[in-house]
C-alpha cells in the first residue's frame, strides 16, 4: 500500500465524512428490505478514519441472512460420530490445510459444547431487546433486556458468562459504559466519555475491560483497561495508541486482535503491535474490516473476508458474520466441515475447539469442530432463535 496515496485519500475522505446519528441512519436502512448489501469506501480507510475523527457509522441492519420461516430445520439434530483421524471433513471453505501450524493432529472427542448467547441480529423499531442463552440440548433461556442499539451493536459476554458489558449514550453527546448480571441485576456504571463506534468493550481473560475514552468532539482518546471489580474502577492507561477498530482478547491474555491498515493486527496486552496477519491487503486479493472470535493462543482468527474490489464491504459498526477462518501466521485458510452448507459464525472455545453456525435449507446448525478441523457433533438450532446472532460462547 502507497503510504502517501493513502493519507491523501484519507485527507479527502474526511473532508466529505457528516457525522450522522446512529439510530436515525439504522433505522432508515433497516427499511430498505431489498438492499443487502452496502456500498461503501475503502475498509482500510473506513478504519483509519473512524479511528482518527471518531466519526459516527451506522450499525448494519442487515447483519444476517433473511429471517427464516419457522418450520423444521433441514439439519440434523443428533450428534454424529467421532470421524477417525483419516477421514476428510465433507466440505471444505478453503482450499488451505484441514489445521493451522501447531494445532492438534487428532480429533477431540472429550470436547463439549459450551453456552451460546444470542442477541438480535438487526435493528428494529423497538426500544430494547432480550439476550438469550442456550446449550445444546436443553432449552433456550431469556436474559436481560438493554437498548436495542446496543443489543445489536456492542453488548459484550464475560468469559465466565456471569455479566455483560455494554455503552449507552446518556442523549447530552457523552457514551457510558455499564456492567450487569446476566438476568440483569447489580447494574453498575464503569466509566463515562468513551468511544462506542469503533471500540466496543472487551472482556479479558480475568474480568477487566478494554475500552478507548472519547475526548471532546468525539474524537477517539486513549485506550485503557479497566478492573471491574476494583472499588474506584481504576483503569491502566496503554502507552501506545493505535489506529485500530475492534477488538479480540485471547483466552491465554496474551493476544488482542483488531481491525487496522493492514487489515488485522495482532497486540500485546500492552497494546504493543506484535505482527499482522499475512494475506489481507486493500489492494490485493482479499480484505477484512470485521474479526469474530480469537483461538486461546491468537493462531487462528474468525472474521468476515471479502474482494476489495466487490461491493460487499460494511460500515464500521460492529458485524459478526464470518466468512472464513485463518491461521494468523501463514494466513492460509482453515478448512471447515460444513457439508455444503453455508458458513455463518464461528466461536473459539477455550479447548481449542470451535462452535461454526451454519444454514440449510429451512434453518440453522450448530457443529462442534475440533481443533484439528473434524466435526465432532452437530446440533439443530432452535427456531425461536433463527433472528438472532450468537454474541459469545462460554465453556
Amino acid at each position: 500500500m502507497n503510504d502517501q496515496r493513502l493519507r491523501l485519500d484519507l485527507t479527502e475522505l474526511a473532508e466529505e465524512v457528516t457525522v450522522v446519528d446512529l439510530r436515525d441512519r439504522t433505522l432508515r436502512t433497516s427499511r430498505r428490505l431489498g438492499i443487502r448489501r452496502a456500498v461503501a469506501t475503502s475498509a482500510a480507510a473506513v478504519v483509519l478514519i473512524a479511528a482518527a475523527a471518531g466519526t459516527a457509522f451506522a450499525v448494519r441492519p442487515d447483519q444476517s441472512p433473511a429471517p427464516l420461516p419457522a418450520d423444521s430445520p433441514s439439519v440434523t439434530a443428533s450428534p454424529t460420530p467421532t470421524q477417525s483421524p483419516s477421514s476428510t471433513p465433507s466440505t471444505s471453505t478453503s482450499d488451505g490445510p484441514g489445521s493451522p501450524d501447531g494445532g492438534s493432529s487428532l480429533n477431540t472427542p472429550t470436547a463439549e459444547f459450551g453456552k451460546l448467547f444470542y442477541g438480535p441480529a438487526t435493528v428494529t423499531e423497538a426500544k430494547n431487546a432480550n439476550l438469550r442463552s442456550w446449550r445444546p440440548g436443553g432449552d433456550a433461556a431469556r436474559l436481560l433486556s438493554l437498548p436495542e442499539l446496543a443489543a445489536v451493536g456492542n453488548v459484550s459476554v464475560s468469559p465466565d458468562g456471569h455479566q455483560v458489558a455494554w455503552m449507552e449514550d446518556d442523549g447530552e453527546g457523552r457514551t457510558t459504559m455499564f456492567t450487569a448480571n446476566v438476568d440483569g441485576s447489580d447494574k453498575e456504571t464503569m466509566r463515562s466519555g468513551v468511544e462506542r463506534n469503533c471500540v466496543t468493550p472487551v472482556w479479558s481473560p480475568n474480568g477487566h475491560l478494554l475500552f478507548r475514552e472519547a475526548k471532546a468532539m468525539g474524537e477517539p482518546g486513549r485506550y485503557g483497561v479497566l478492573d471491574t471489580r476494583s472499588a474506584k474502577k481504576t483503569v491502566r492507561w496503554w502507552d501506545a495508541e493505535p489506529s485500530a477498530c475492534h477488538a479480540l482478547w485471547s483466552d491465554d491474555g496474551g493476544t488482542i486482535a483488531m481491525n487496522t491498515s493492514a487489515g488485522v493486527t495482532l497486540f500485546d496486552a500492552d497494546g504493543k503491535r506484535k505482527r499482522d496477519v499475512p494475506g489481507l491487503d486493500s489492494d490485493g486479493t482479499w480484505w477484512s474490516s470485521h474479526i469474530a472470535s480469537l483461538s486461546p493462543d491468537g493462531d487462528r482468527i474468525a472474521l468476515y473476508r471479502f474482494h476489495p474490489s466487490s461491493e460487499d464491504q460494511r460500515d464500521v459498526g460492529r458485524f459478526l458474520q464470518v466468512s472464513a477462518v485463518l491461521d494468523t501466521r501463514s494466513g492460509k485458510q482453515v478448512t471447515l466441515p460444513l457439508g455444503g452448507r453455508a458458513l455463518r459464525q464461528v466461536y473459539f472455545q477455550t479447548d481449542g475447539s470451535m462452535v461454526v453456525r451454519v444454514q440449510g435449507g429451512n434453518g440453522y446448525a450448530v457443529l462442534l469442530v475440533g481443533e484439528d478441523g473434524r466435526k465432532i457433533s452437530e446440533t439443530a438450532e432452535p427456531a425461536a432463535l433463527k433472528d438472532m446472532q450468537i454474541l459469545a460462547v462460554v465453556s
